[in-house]
């Protein structure tokens, strides 16, 4: 059985509105995101977003200047994806995109790990990176279940809050149990905790609401709110595990380093360090955090019929046979 469409197109032509990768296996996905979130893609223009989009469209109605190449067809493919909402079709703000991710993150969390030892200090690189989060997160958020202004404001504030108050509470936990060392993990705990506050404020309508559900060919069966929470931890874990590896290896290296008299006497070059650190890291982060779990991910009805009884009702109306059904789990 295929999922979700996948298959070869007809006339041997590219499926420019299917995926290019096997996104049922690990590595498959891994390729895409890899694909996608192209740091080098944030530099592509306006003008040729727009005309990749419009080449894209063309190509779905078989109506193509003639002598368009398969290379072009894939280069408008990869752009549409980088920059344009799957749902809405909109162009994202680039500082939103996924694409964003490596020069974004890799500045932020650079000064996150290099300021941390004053409460001033802390306080502005955690607003800094919750808005940077909370963009992340609109841009890339469920065009079907929009929020208000008033319920971002409150995601918006409440995530800066809650990384705020983690990072200066877990500062003078550790100061006054450990020492200076063990207080280079304090952005890494103020990001984790505001991750899980700024998601679900995020996507608080998905858990309200619910999220739609599908059969194995694509077919809407019904909506459930397990699932929005499902996907939702799923994102958060993700999230997570995106910047860990630079939050927490960085301060280990960094630690070595700062008994070299070179490197403690430069202390100009421990920004720009930590930053090209948390780089390289993320380099290889944001494509295996967005992969570790299919896009398409999916839950029983049997766990349903326990847990969410009305949702399953509803699928079982629509087809008793089914076993498994398939939601988006967002990014």
């Amino acid at each position: 059985m295929q999922i979700l469409g996948y298959g070869s197109p007809p006339e041997d032509r590219i499926a420019i509105d299917k995926p290019l990768f096997d996104l049922n296996t690990f590595s498959g996905r891994f390729k895409y995101f890899a694909w996608v979130t192209n740091p080098a893609l944030c530099i592509v223009s306006d003008a040729e977003l727009d005309k990749a989009k419009e080449l894209r469209s063309q190509y779905l109605l078989k109506k193509e200047p003639k002598g368009t190449t398969k290379e072009q067809v894939l280069w408008a493919k990869q752009l549409y994806e980088s920059a344009f909402h799957p749902d809405s079709g909109e162009k994202q703000n680039i500082f939103g995109r996924m694409s964003f991710q490596v020069p974004g993150g890799m500045a932020i969390t650079g000064a996150l790990l290099t300021f941390y030892k004053t409460t001033p200090q802390i306080i502005f690189w955690q607003w800094v990176n919750q808005s940077f989060n909370a963009l992340v997160n609109y841009t890339n958020r469920n065009a079907n279940a929009p929020l208000t202004t008033t319920q971002l404001g409150v995601a918006y504030v409440s995530a800066t809050v809650a990384a705020c108050f983690t990072a200066i509470q877990f500062k003078s936990f550790l100061a006054k149990r450990a020492g200076p060392f063990w207080q280079r993990y304090v952005p890494f705990a103020a990001v984790a905790a505001a991750n899980c506050v700024n998601i679900p404020l995020m996507r608080q309508n998905e858990i309200t609401n619910g999220v739609d559900v599908f059969d194995a060919n694509g077919n809407r069966v019904g909506t459930s709110q397990l699932a929005a929470v499902k996907g939702i931890s799923m994102v958060i874990f993700s999230r997570i595990l995106m910047c860990a590896p630079g939050m927490l290896v960085l301060p280990i290296i960094v630690e070595k380093l700062e008994k070299y008299r070179w490197y403690r006497t430069r202390t100009w070059f421990h920004a720009p360090f930590q930053t090209l650190g948390v780089g390289c890291f993320l380099m290889v982060m944001v494509p295996t955090a967005c992969a570790i779990f299919p896009q398409m991910t999916s839950i029983g009805t049997s766990t349903l019929e326990t847990l969410e009884p009305e949702a399953a009702q509803q699928i079982k109306s629509k087809d008793k046979k089914l076993s498994t059904v398939f939601f988006n789990k967002g990014l």
